[in-house]
This record gives structure tokens, C-alpha cells and sequence, in this order.
């Protein structure tokens, strides 16, 4: 497990920037942290080595590119046996229309967060691989009608 990093406030002034345009010059940066253009270079580094800064990424909008059937999928397994579980996990890795994947307490063992061209690619991929699953006990579907809140920046 990695060491945690002392969050200082220029690296909050840093990670804000970031999550706000990853795009951003590194003296564009300093600037909104108050700090010299190599200074923030090296913080940039403790905080992407130390496992702060995960990855870049672009956000792309899914209704723009025809994913338009959004839902939460709960999988209940019928034997927490160490191999279905595995091969669970396993195989939702695989599959581009999950975009969440939790392990969760309550009624269902997880949550999934499915993305799809419509109501039929959604119900390949419930035949094609949900069902096709060993161990999966029940599927069951909340469709999304709409996103109210979604956020990818974490305050810190």
C-alpha cells in the first residue's frame, strides 16, 4: 500500500486546476497555485508518483456518440464462492458498457453503472453476458430517466 501524501495547499490549488482543465500549461498552472513553474512541476510529480493523480483523461458525452440507455444494474451471485466471484469481477472488467463497478452491502452484492446504444444492445448484453455468467443469481435494472448530479472531482 502506497505512502500517504501530505496534502499541502498548493497541491489542493493544483489538483483543483487539474480536474478543472488536465489540459493546462504547467505555467498556467503555477499561476493558480502561487508557485514557481518548477515547483509545480515537482509537486505535479509527488502527487502523480504518490498515487494522487491517478491518470488524464478527456470526458466524453455519452449522448453525444449514441449511448443513450443509461441504467443501474444490481447482480445478486448465488454462492459467494471465491471462483464465481472472481470470474464476476473478471469478466465486468472486460465489458465497455460498465462504466461502475461496487461491491456493496444490502440486497444486491454489486452495482453496476451501464452505458448503451439503446433499450436492444442493453438486453444483448444482459442475455449475451449477464446471464451467461456463472454464480449470477439475479439481475436486476433501474433505468436512468435522468442525470440530475454528475461530478469527477473529488475536493480535497
Amino acid at each position: 500500500m502506497a505512502e500517504e501524501i501530505e496534502i499541502q495547499q498548493g497541491d489542493r490549488q493544483i489538483l483543483d486546476a487539474l480536474q478543472e482543465d488536465g489540459r493546462i500549461s504547467n505555467q498556467d498552472l503555477a499561476g493558480r497555485a502561487a508557485m514557481s513553474a518548477s515547483a509545480c512541476w515537482r509537486r505535479v510529480k509527488v502527487l502523480e508518483e504518490g498515487g494522487v493523480i491517478e491518470r488524464y483523461t478527456a470526458l466524453v458525452n455519452p449522448d453525444a456518440v449514441g449511448l443513450s440507455f443509461h441504467a443501474m444494474v444490481h447482480v445478486v451471485l448465488s454462492r459467494h464462492q471465491a471462483g464465481h466471484v472472481e470470474n464476476f469481477i473478471q469478466a465486468v472488467m472486460t465489458r465497455p458498457e460498465v462504466l461502475d463497478c461496487f461491491a456493496t452491502t444490502g440486497d444486491a452484492d454489486y452495482h453496476l453503472r451501464v452505458r448503451c446504444r439503446d433499450l436492444g444492445a442493453y438486453n444483448a448484453f444482459l442475455e449475451e453476458f449477464m446471464f451467461a455468467l456463472e454464480g449470477v443469481s439475479m439481475v436486476k435494472t433501474n433505468l436512468i430517466l435522468r442525470q440530475l448530479k454528475h461530478e469527477t472531482r473529488v475536493v480535497v
